[in-house]
């Protein structure tokens, strides 16, 4: 009910804008997407295929058919068209068979091709959708890919180059063409030549030279994706992709040996690393790793399978008590373990919820792996607080502050609402076999894509 009212007021004011705006009833575009137009429709096709809204579906598929338009200009984020739009394509080819999904998917991933022509073939973060010239990429007129302007010297970030290899492998797979799956690759390449600080990976590598810009490193934003992008390569591969399972058991080391950290009252949560020294503050989107270590802790040995699955309930038990100590029982956009603060916001710029997905993400997860009753009980408590205080008249907003019980919205229905927040809280509970975990690996969009599907090796 929450998907298709959100659903029918993006389509009754915003269809063909990327997003809603809710409160004053119309569409946003933004700037992430190029040219691009209908985020939310993209996003949103493979859960309205999943919770059998039927109509709501092929209302969604037709806009794909007759209104999405790919021949467009403007500078994209390379990361969210790949995540959204690629993923969104790609599983919903995979639920429904349908062409129109899987031509689009592909047409669209040639037109990112061009952010890789760089020295290093790390790709650079954004992309002229527009201009597919391919002169040289030193080039200030060559109009095709530069880095954010706001990245550490114009730097590639590493949640963003490291989360492109599921898409591409598929695409490689769907259209025979082994160049989407040579580009993904060779991030790797370069990451396991360059020295890691302690094993760690930093946010930052320039795509030129194929070092480390600086040593910020964070399971949050900048790098989180990247993290959870190898050990879904593993399993997507059918465990055959041995390269990815090495990389995240090492990183995943590192990580537990610098940055996993336990609070005074006893609360374990992820530091973030500034150049040696710790940044005792966990984002709202790092709170997916309960989700993913207990993921791949159901392919560690057995001695550490244990281990890694209270780690699992620790971290995720940590996000929960982030929601739980605001008085909206939604959580902040990052908390802190400082000054006698645990699991709360400290300051005001990160005491706003956008409808962010991680925390029921690992809910959904622990659910599945644990069968602990207590993570539905947490997915209904979200459930109920976003009743409560997001559903506006005209579909679903973010609120300004989680530590009020009369918030400021702040009009916008997020894309990855639809995609990911709904879909997890539904597949919370659903039966086990409904996008089974031993079939499916979801992208970091939440677009569920088929294992074992992609035998293609670069």
């Amino acid at each position: 009910q929450m998907m298709k009212f959100a659903w029918d007021n993006y389509k009754q004011y915003a269809l063909g804008k990327n997003e809603l705006r809710p409160l004053t009833k119309n569409g946003h575009i933004g700037n992430m997407f190029g040219g691009l137009r209908g985020a939310t429709v993209v996003d949103a096709l493979d859960t309205l295929y999943i919770m059998e809204l039927e109509e709501e579906f092929q209302e969604a598929k037709k806009w794909v058919e007759n209104s999405f338009d790919l021949n467009v200009n403007g500078e994209a984020s390379l990361f969210e068209v790949n995540i959204r739009y690629i993923g969104g394509l790609l599983a919903a080819y995979y639920l429904t068979g349908e062409e129109v999904f899987k031509s689009k998917a592909l047409e669209l991933g040639e037109k990112l091709l061009p952010a890789f022509n760089t020295p290093t073939g790390i790709p650079r973060g954004v992309i002229n959708l527009g201009r597919q010239d391919t002169r040289s990429f030193f080039s200030p007129c060559s109009g095709m890919s530069w880095s954010w302007g706001w990245a550490s010297a114009g730097s590639s970030i590493l949640a963003e180059f490291g989360t492109l290899h599921l898409e591409f492998l598929h695409l490689s797979e769907l259209s025979g063409n082994p160049v989407f799956a040579e580009k993904a690759s060779t991030s790797r390449l370069v990451l396991n030549r360059v020295e890691k600080p302690q094993g760690l990976y930093p946010n930052f590598l320039s795509p030129v030279t194929g070092s480390w810009v600086q040593h910020h490193v964070s399971i949050g934003g900048l790098g989180d994706s990247f993290y959870e992008y190898l050990i879904k390569s593993w399993l997507m591969s059918d465990k055959k992709d041995s390269e990815a399972k090495k990389m995240y058991d090492d990183a995943l080391e590192a990580i537990e040996k610098h940055l996993v950290k336990k609070s005074a009252g006893g609360l374990t949560y992820i530091a973030e690393w500034r150049g040696g020294i710790l940044d005792h503050k966990m984002g709202h989107l790092a709170c997916f790793s309960g989700g993913m270590i207990a993921l791949g802790a159901e392919h560690a040995g057995e001695e550490r399978r244990q281990h890694y699955v209270d780690l699992a309930a620790e971290i995720t038990n940590t996000c929960h008590e982030s929601y739980a100590r605001s008085d909206t029982k939604l959580g902040p956009e990052a908390f802190r373990f400082d000054a006698g603060t645990e699991a709360m916001a400290t300051r005001l710029s990160e005491r706003y919820y956008i409808l962010r997905p991680e925390v029921v993400e690992s809910y959904m997860y622990m659910w599945r792996l644990t069968h602990d009753p207590k993570y539905r009980q947490w997915g209904w408590e979200v459930v109920k607080a976003l009743e409560k205080y997001c559903r506006v008249e005209a579909g679903f907003s973010g609120i300004r502050d989680v530590y009020t019980t009369t918030p400021t919205h702040d009009n916008m229905q997020q894309s990855f609402f639809l995609a990911e927040t709904l879909k997890y809280l539904y597949l919370l509970f659903c039966e086990d076999d409904v996008l089974s975990l031993d079939d499916w690996v979801f992208n970091t969009e939440a677009h569920p894509l088929p294992v074992n599907h992609t035998n293609f090796k670069a």
